[in-house]
């Protein structure tokens, strides 16, 4: 049993993950800011039972305080319906970074879209440089669209009932990896 949940807004400078997972008597805890070395707490339990019912009571408190669930990673494996909302969502961040205008329908898609991507973007947010250029946009896009053709492939091979003779990988696309380049402006 494990989770992975992040809570964002751009303008209070807060980006961070918070994730669980249950192994046997023991609840291991991370937290910390997207993107930078996470804290670590382990709570042994001592039997099974104790150990999901501490997770349960932990995920119930962080998802009052705003938290969502999300994943550290965006694969080909994460629902298509979210990897379709990440891309409109940037298609509503697009005219804004065009026209400068980052006004709340931006923060709010920015918000959003980190919340189904999570991005590190440094220990200050600067809510008007998370995207420089459309071609910093368009680039996060085309990473998305490699994803809905990979599970578009995967689903094909389900509906057949077999997989096509050579062996289809799982794209990954992992955000830690493209930080270190792409976000490295912030």
């Amino acid at each position: 049993m494990e989770i992975y949940l992040v809570f964002v807004d751009a303008i209070q400078n807060s980006n961070k993950f918070w994730a669980a997972i249950v192994e046997d008597g023991n609840l291991t805890v991370q937290w910390g800011r997207v993107g930078y070395q996470a804290q670590t707490k382990v709570h042994t339990l001592g039997n099974h039972q104790r150990a999901v019912s501490k997770f349960n009571n932990l995920v119930t408190e962080k998802k009052s305080k705003g938290y969502s669930e999300s994943q550290p990673e965006i694969d080909a494996n994460r629902s298509v319906a979210d990897i379709r909302r990440a891309i409109q969502l940037l298609n509503i961040i697009r005219p804004a970074v065009v026209n400068r205008n980052f006004g709340d329908s931006y923060i709010s898609a920015l918000n959003e879209y980190l919340k189904i991507v999570p991005t590190p973007l440094g220990m200050q947010i600067n809510y008007h440089r998370v995207y420089r250029t459309v071609a910093d946009i368009d680039y996060q896009q085309e990473l998305l669209n490699s994803l809905l053709t990979t599970s578009a492939l995967q689903v094909a091979a389900v509906a057949v009932g077999h997989a096509p003779e050579a062996t289809v990988e799982t794209k990954v696309v992992s955000l830690k990896t493209i930080s270190k380049n792409f976000w490295r402006h912030l």
